[in-house]
């Protein structure tokens, strides 16, 4: 199937808007397909600067809500 959006006429919210209704789509389809095995080392490794507090986690309302402030 090919999808054609009309990107340059889009706006950014709108464009994010799409992004997150895919998003939401592929999580409540989760279980259809398996994570590349380099995913799990990447985990792995943020998992590590978690713990050596060298990260830091954001909620993903509050990230969303950055993420926006600096598009628009």
């Amino acid at each position: 199937m090919e999808l054609n959006l009309p990107l340059d006429k889009m706006s950014t919210i709108d464009k994010i808007r799409v992004m997150e209704t895919l998003w939401e789509d592929l999580c409540r389809n989760a279980g259809d397909f398996a994570s590349p095995s380099w995913h799990g080392e990447v985990l792995k490794a943020r998992q590590k600067n978690l713990d050596a507090g060298t990260e830091k986690i954001t909620d993903w309302e509050e990230a969303k809500k950055d993420i926006r402030k600096t598009v628009l």
